[in-house]
């Protein structure tokens, strides 16, 4: 009895840079693969996978280290000279197909057909607060003014592509982009998530930070401020 093994990979190319030689980039592709089946490797292991040479994994590793792809670690097993081990990073996961979005979108379908409104604002509102809490330590104690900065970086570090400009005693926030795709079309109510980071990094009333322009190319954040709160 014959037994065939196919094995089906699947890459955006199109983030595969830095190589003008077609041969060069598929080798790297290959050297990717490689890693994320094994899940860490060595540069022998490589070697083998891939069917170059050490030298060769070698410089195609320096570059992919270079690229943020992979992360490298030393291990040592008793007696001898460390070796090292390499992994895939979090941006060169994003290469491969995912189903994130679909799996999303259906727990977001379960989770709005098993709880009421108030329930899942709650949820979101919670999700929101861990988000936040991971940069605590950048907004504790500081005026509005100062936060503006450190809630750029948060959002930028979430996923959102920001602008923030001050216009007659308010705060304007333009999201130029959303790091959930498409996702709060069908769950407008992801838009919580934002508004909410928004209004506990810079210790505001949430019912102060609102979305004026929620079915426009980019959401418009708003917020109203006293005299005294902001010094420009």
């Amino acid at each position: 009895m014959s037994i065939f093994v196919i094995n089906i990979y699947n890459i955006d190319k199109s983030v595969v840079t830095g190589y003008t030689d077609q041969n060069m980039r598929s080798t790297r592709e290959a050297v990717l693969l490689a890693i994320r089946a094994q899940g860490k490797c060595t540069v022998k292991e490589l070697a083998q996978a891939v069917g170059i040479s050490p030298v060769s994994v070698r410089h195609h590793l320096t570059r992919l280290q270079v690229d943020g792809m992979i992360a490298s670690e030393e291990v040592r097993q008793g007696v001898g000279r460390p070796h090292h081990v390499f992994s895939l990073t979090s941006k060169a996961l994003e290469m491969f197909p995912t189903r994130f979005f679909r799996l999303t979108n259906l727990l977001m379908d379960e989770i709005k057909a098993n709880m009421s409104p108030e329930q899942v604002d709650v949820l979101l509102s919670r999700i929101a607060k861990s988000i936040v809490d991971d940069y605590k330590e950048n907004f504790e104690n500081l005026p509005i003014e100062a936060g503006l900065p450190h809630l750029m970086e948060l959002l930028s570090k979430e996923g959102f592509e920001t602008r923030i400009n001050l216009h007659q005693n308010q705060i304007i926030i333009q999201m130029l982009n959303c790091p959930y795709t498409h996702l709060p079309l069908d769950h407008p109510e992801l838009c919580r998530i934002e508004r909410t980071i928004i209004a506990l990094a810079l210790s505001l009333p949430e019912e102060l930070v609102k979305c004026e322009q929620d079915n426009a190319a980019y959401c418009v954040i708003t917020i109203p401020l006293e005299a005294g709160d902001l010094q420009v």
